[in-house]
């Protein structure tokens, strides 16, 4: 199925969480001089989305995300530096634009750094070829970055962040990221691996979060509840990080209830962070 067009959602409460986690991986990860690094993103969608047309103007979700966080002067320091990368494409101060998980990454990687995307919809990947075109160091394929991703690991550069963002547009998507992400491992363990996951009242859900919780002996996971989940649609989002860096934890721990406050919509509003193996 190729339906799914995430403009409709761009800048929401999923993506705030998706996009926050990212940074702070992305700036530890980046710490090391010398050593070129790879970001890999299965799913990349178009790059960039513009908020006050076309799509993403239909439900206007960004509204109730990354609106709510902007120009506040009381963000805690991680949850700033999120803001203040999402600013970066937006000149003027006024808020037009969302980066995708690409643009963020092409904003923050250094030169020697690689992106390696994936998008499977003809016209997202045309928008990324056209978004990304004349930047060697970014390489677009249209395929399915389920089915490529472990051909390609482990990356010549041996260091990587691995974003795994399927649309779930099937019910199969909650196991094929199981299987994806246990051959991925085999491959390249010491991969930094970045899942994020919509909150529905799907029992498949369920059995994913089980076994995601299998798969490796380090990980942190982060959930932000911010409706009633009987509302009949998303009500939340998750991140499951494998091998996160070692301040992710804290980090996400000083955002969180800050997140709740601004992006709770009802008073089953909730957070949640638990981590293993990080000691």
């Amino acid at each position: 199925m190729l339906s799914y067009r995430h403009a409709f959602h761009a800048g929401n409460h999923a993506d705030v969480l998706k996009h926050l986690t990212e940074v702070l991986i992305l700036d530890h990860l980046l710490q090391k001089q010398g050593k070129p690094l790879c970001y890999i993103d299965t799913h990349s969608g178009p790059g960039m989305y513009a908020l006050l047309q076309g799509y993403a103007q239909q439900n206007a979700e960004y509204e109730t995300g990354i609106s709510k966080l902007w120009q506040q002067a009381n963000l805690p320091e991680p949850l700033a530096r999120y803001v203040e990368v999402v600013a970066a494409h937006n000149p003027g101060g006024a808020l037009k634009c969302y980066p995708g998980s690409p643009a963020i990454a092409r904003q923050l990687l250094k030169p020697d750094d690689r992106l390696q995307l994936f998008e499977l919809h003809p016209k997202d990947c045309e928008l990324l070829q056209e978004w990304s075109k004349g930047n060697q160091r970014i390489r677009v394929q249209r395929e399915s970055g389920f089915e490529r991703l472990t051909a390609i690991l482990p990356p010549p550069e041996r260091r990587a962040l691995v974003l795994i963002d399927p649309p779930y547009e099937v019910k199969q998507d909650y196991q094929q990221v199981i299987t994806v992400l246990q051959k991925a491992l085999k491959r390249f363990a010491t991969g930094v691996y970045l899942l994020w996951y919509p909150l529905l009242a799907r029992p498949e859900i369920q059995a994913m979060e089980r076994k995601l919780k299998q798969l490796a002996d380090r990980y942190l996971h982060a959930s932000l509840q911010v409706q009633d989940s009987g509302s009949g649609g998303m009500y939340g989002s998750a991140v499951f990080v494998i091998n996160p860096p070692w301040r992710l934890n804290e980090q996400l721990g000083q955002c969180l209830p800050f997140l709740l406050q601004q992006l709770g919509q009802d008073s089953t509003a909730k957070i949640s962070l638990n981590s293993h193996g990080l000691d």
